[in-house]
């Protein structure tokens, strides 16, 4: 599917994998539109081509009123890429007790519903456009994470959530397929976004070291690289693509 001329969507696009995505597809000449809290579009970089809506991806409305913002850009709504996430802690059982529910409610209505939300929405806008020659409108890229098939000690809820959005992929391709829409998912393995950021470069060459190759973390870039794959190559659709280096995590 062209890039260029068209709208795309990008969310938790201030910074890591989401704003990689959104500075490639910028540079497909694409006109990108951010999807992120306030507090992070504060510290985004100015990109030429990008616009930033501040928006929490779990609110309807707010949702709605972005993708009537991108859709009305005068180019045809044609891409979404789902990055916003976030990624919490907790042992179901540990030693200050059960796993906290609100904290497990979050990060599912974050990751899984927030990723859904605007999958829906966006979805019925990229349906109103007209279709090219292939009779396409859109492709939805949304990320999952290899804690869906590995989830390590702790990641009860972030494991949930994104087990879920797999589980999504290939019904929401089924369900799309009637308007030209594909619906595919990438699941990262451990890549270098600002929530590693915080860790020492120790426990980075430790992360490192259990890849099996290329033996290093994962970079944005590649992610974004992966994402534009995904939106050119027509016959992919309904597949969940697991970019990790063949790592396969420990339980800790």
């Amino acid at each position: 599917m062209r890039i260029e001329n068209t709208a795309a969507i990008v969310t938790g696009g201030a910074s890591g994998l989401g704003a990689a995505t959104a500075a490639a597809l910028a540079e497909q000449g694409a006109r990108v539109f951010v999807l992120d809290l306030a507090a992070g579009i504060e510290n985004a970089a100015a990109i030429e081509g990008v616009t930033y809506l501040a928006t929490d991806i779990t609110d309807g409305a707010a949702v709605e009123e972005a993708v009537v913002t991108a859709s009305s850009s005068g180019v045809p709504l044609r891409t979404v890429v789902n990055c916003a996430g976030i990624g919490p802690s907790m042992r179901i059982l540990g030693k200050k007790g059960v796993h906290d529910l609100g904290l497990y409610a979050k990060v599912v209505q974050v990751n899984l519903i927030g990723t859904f939300n605007v999958l829906a929405l966006a979805s019925e806008a990229i349906a109103q456009t007209e279709a090219d020659e292939h009779g396409q409108r859109g492709v939805i890229v949304n990320t999952a994470s290899v804690a869906a098939y590995e989830g390590q000690i702790g990641q009860a809820a972030y494991a949930s959530s994104k087990g879920g959005i797999v589980g999504l992929t290939l019904p929401a391709a089924r369900d799309l397929a009637q308007y030209g829409i594909r619906v595919c998912t990438i699941a990262p393995g451990i890549v270098e976004t600002p929530m590693l950021a915080t860790i020492s470069e120790e426990f980075r060459a430790s992360l490192a070291a259990g890849v099996p190759f290329p033996q290093r973390l994962g970079r944005p870039d590649e992610y974004a690289q992966l994402a534009l794959a995904i939106i050119e190559h027509d016959y992919l659709n309904g597949e969940t693509i697991r970019m990790d280096g063949a790592l396969r995590m420990a339980p800790r």
